[in-house]
């Protein structure tokens, strides 16, 4: 690893082998071999039909392909036709999902600068950022994009906005001098530059150092494309399922077949009955409607201001157990607000101020004066620091520009990083004055009295002492804190840093990036719900471990760490400690993989919030990435699975609560699909081992998986979401979606339906015609699964959640009633279908059966929940 900022300015010209003239153009050709261009390179990514073909490798779906195949070679098109259809459909979805998802690289490169200034041969010139070199001088002033990482060798008072790299949105002053520590936080490398930083001020000469993929942007491109994205609870779950219903469906196939050959059936018919119970078992229609139900579920939280990218993210919400939250913006505000103000001995919030104090006017209108951030309506200009002291000002009503007009700026010493200090100088009531502001330290070196309500006496090394007590109080609380002094001069002068000698101290002002009102709310809920809040942050773990102290994360038995900590740590020792740490301060993109995967490796759903490139990768790599909407980069909002548009975490737990509902609702959907598909895998094996005739067609159950099924089951992903949610622990994400009691409840109310049905077949029989039986089985079949839906909306009976609660229900049942009448009914559709007309003489019966299985159901869970509520009483 090369440590430039422990190496001086010739050291570092000596190992990159270059000069302060530049890089001679003999040279050039050689390091262009070496080190190729400066840019950041995509490994090689599946072309569209790769992708596209990919999507048929589940075997439910190959199942469905071989059955279309057959249906194919046996000329029964209309199966063929609806089978290819809604496979090539789904492969579509998930294609076009595939490709959004790859858009965080290309969102990385547009962070780089497309012109650099460098030296070469002794001259200055500007070449595209991409054919900068290792050992190129690379010059910066403000407003340039730092397009490859260096060594800073001159420093004329550089300050960089890091945000993309470190998340801390504070202007970072450089240096130029060797740091001696040999493991820091890049945010703490302050004589270096990194590629896509922005220069807010001054200037800087830059030996490039890294470019490309070996740059910290490069690294984080590098750990976006290796991070791998995270199965949902649900579609593990699901692909589980699949292949065990899979393997199922072929054995029971092939048993069906083999017995129907030896019982003297043909070949094709055989076929046709395996295909029959092929598409009689397979929920064709099931991925397409969990699809749907997420869809419909993102509307709503798009409105409570949560867009989700990753529909099938929607339901690991409810399965978050741990959120690891980026600090800056996320949980705080963003912006500098001045929190307590010290003078004359005394320590005052900064709100209810009395401007009666002769010392609280004074340094509140020295605060704005020895300012150059400016205001203007609602929109501040210039460093957060320093806005806050215009806001400070405003709220007793000194407005800024007032104050400048009335007491202008008459000279200078702008601020410089080595002193720490910036002088201005003004005529005040006819008294020349220079005020100054800085750093505590820097300013109690320089003052010789200290100023009172009523004069001013020389300051004692008692008073240096108690107010290096109270900086060092206002840091550990996390504040930040700047020192205010003058000087008074008896005529005017041009100021110099001379002049920053013999101060009369005033007092201290301390800042801070304030919590979200909503923060301390939001993060009690979390821990309600079950949820461990994480701080993970790029600030100082003062600080940050300050503002988690505020708003609830960090407890009285939680730990702070630093990025230096976590790197020491294998990650064994990482994963045991990781239960115990709330809060991560100057930690690396690296760190933040490793710390969402050691809560992974604990068997934890893990969201990441983050608004920053720092934060993309391991936005990735959590089951749930979190960008912000107003602040958030490109890249993080690329990366993510959803994003805050308000950047507001309260709206995460909104989130996560629509997304337990979400599941519970595609739980049920999924319970109505299999329970009905069970009916009719139960209906076909009856008739199959009794020899009697085929109860349907493949069309028939074709019709009923696609159409009819489809609209009850997207009418339960609307069931209205209950409000009591958050009240209960997250989900177990290893406990299987079709688990022994849902499982039984499938069998059990399959079995039901497929009863009404055989009555219906056995009934249509009797009537000696096989056609007739058929058709009664068909609709009764379809019929019953409709109203089946009112079974599945909850585990009460559907007088305890409202029988009209969910319009959407009373709906499909609608909807679907029309379609099976038009297929009854329809002369061509009777044709296609193979219905027989003469079915329409027994509606009254196919009626009746139908509503059987929903008077049965709902008996058995007025008994079963009538149970539990004793047991719960008796307990008690």
């Amino acid at each position: 690893m090369n440590n430039y900022y422990n190496l001086s300015t010739d050291e570092v010209l000596n190992k990159l082998n270059t000069s302060m003239e530049g890089i001679s153009g003999k040279e050039i050709d050689r390091l262009r071999t070496q080190y190729g261009f400066n840019e950041l390179k995509a490994e090689n990514r599946a072309g569209f039909f790769k992708v596209f073909f990919s999507q048929f490798k589940d075997f439910l779906v190959i199942i469905l392909l071989i059955a279309g195949v057959i249906s194919l070679f046996l000329k029964d098109y209309e199966s063929a036709i609806v089978i290819f259809a809604v496979t090539i459909l789904n492969s579509i979805l998930g294609t076009v999902q595939h490709f959004k998802a790859e858009k965080s690289l290309d969102s990385l490169k547009t962070l780089s600068s497309p012109i650099a200034k460098v030296i070469r041969n002794n001259e200055k010139i500007e070449i595209p950022s991409r054919e900068v070199l290792v050992g190129d001088i690379l010059l910066l002033e403000a407003g340039d994009f730092v397009s490859a990482d260096g060594r800073i060798l001159e420093n004329y008072s550089l300050q960089v906005n890091e945000s993309s790299l470190t998340g801390e949105s504070e202007s970072v002053l450089k240096e130029s001098e060797v740091i001696k520590d040999t493991e820091i936080a890049i945010g703490d490398r302050k004589n270096m530059v990194f590629t896509g930083s922005l220069i807010t001020y001054g200037r800087a000469v830059v030996a490039v150092t890294d470019i490309g993929m070996s740059t910290e942007l490069g690294k984080i491109a590098h750990l976006m494309e290796s991070a791998q994205s995270k199965e949902t609870p649900l579609q593990i779950s699901l692909d589980k399922f699949g292949k065990k219903l899979a393997v199922a469906i072929l054995i029971l196939c092939g048993i069906i077949f083999a017995a129907n050959v030896l019982r003297g059936y043909s070949l094709i018919d055989s076929f046709m009955f395996a295909i029959a119970l092929a598409v009689a078992a397979i929920p064709e229609a099931l991925s397409s409607i969990v699809t749907i139900v997420l869809a419909i579920g993102t509307q709503k939280m798009a409105k409570e201001n949560a867009i989700i990218r990753k529909l099938h993210s929607v339901e690991s919400l409810g399965s978050v157990s741990v959120i690891c939250s980026d600090k800056t913006g996320t949980l705080t505000q963003n912006k500098m607000v001045a929190e307590k103000v010290f003078v004359g001995s005394k320590v005052l919030e900064s709100r209810g101020l009395s401007m009666e104090d002769t010392l609280l006017r004074t340094i509140v209108k020295m605060s704005a004066l020895a300012s150059d951030a400016t205001i203007t309506g609602d929109k501040g200009v210039g460093d957060p620091t320093e806005l806050a002291f215009i806001k400070l000002a405003n709220n007793y009503g000194y407005e800024e520009e007032d104050l400048r007009k009335e007491y202008p700026r008459l000279s200078e010493v702008p601020f410089d990083s080595d002193r720490k200090l910036m002088s201005t100088f003004h005529n005040i009531e006819g008294q020349y004055m220079m005020f100054t502001k800085g750093a505590p330290d820097i300013i109690l070196s320089r003052v010789s009295t200290i100023a009172e309500e009523n004069g001013e006496r020389p300051i004692s090394q008692s008073d240096i002492e108690m107010l290096e007590g109270i900086n060092r109080d206002f840091s550990n609380d996390g504040l930040r804190v700047l020192a205010f002094a003058y000087k008074k001069f008896d005529s005017q002068a041009n100021i110099s840093v001379e002049d920053e000698r013999y101060l009369t101290f005033v007092g201290l002002i301390a800042m801070i990036d304030p919590p979200r009102e909503e923060s301390k709310l939001a993060v009690a809920d979390c821990i309600k719900a079950g949820i461990k809040p994480v701080m993970i942050t790029g600030d100082h773990k003062i600080t940050a471990s300050a503002i988690a102290r505020q708003i609830g994360i960090m407890t009285e038995n939680g730990r702070a760490v630093e990025g230096t900590e976590v790197e020491k740590m294998s990650d064994e020792e990482l994963r045991n400690n990781v239960e115990d740490i709330s809060v991560y301060a100057r930690v690396s993109p690296e760190h933040k993989i490793r710390i969402v995967k050691a809560w992974q490796d604990k068997g934890n759903v893990v969201a990441m919030t983050g608004d920053g490139v720092n934060d993309a990768p391991a936005l990735k790599q959590a089951d749930i990435g979190v960008a912000m909407g107003k602040v958030g980069t490109e890249v993080a909002k690329d990366a993510a699975s959803m994003i805050l548009v308000d950047d507001n975490f309260a709206t995460i737990v909104k989130a996560v609560s629509n997304g337990r509902s979400i599941y519970t609702n595609i739980k049920n959907s999924i319970k109505f699909l299999l329970s009905g598909n069970t009916a009719g895998i139960l209906a076909v094996l009856y008739t199959s081992i009794l020899a009697l005739p085929l109860p349907f067609t493949a069309m028939h159950l074709l019709f009923i998986n696609l159409l009819t099924d489809s609209m009850p089951a997207i009418a339960l992903g609307l069931e209205p979401y209950r409000k009591d949610v958050l009240n209960s622990k997250p989900r177990d994400i290893n406990e299987p979606l079709l688990n022994k009691g849902f499982l039984f409840h499938v069998l059990f109310e399959g079995a039901v339906i497929a009863a009404s049905t055989l009555a219906a077949f056995y009934y249509g029989l009797s009537k000696g015609d096989a056609t007739l039986a058929s058709t009664m089985a068909f609709a009764v079949l379809a019929l019953s699964r409709m109203i089946h839906g009112f079974n599945c909306r909850s585990k009460y009976p559907i007088y305890k959640v409202g029988i009209f609660s969910n319009k959407f229900l009373w709906g499909a049942l609608l909807i679907g009633v029309v379609l099976l009448a038009l297929v009854l009914w329809v002369p061509l559709l009777q044709s296609l279908f193979t219905i027989n007309p003469d079915v329409l003489g027994y509606l009254g019966v196919i009626v009746l059966l139908a509503l059987v299985p929903l008077v049965v159901i709902q008996i058995y869970k007025a008994i079963r929940t009538g149970m539990n509520s004793n047991s719960k009483m008796t307990k008690q």
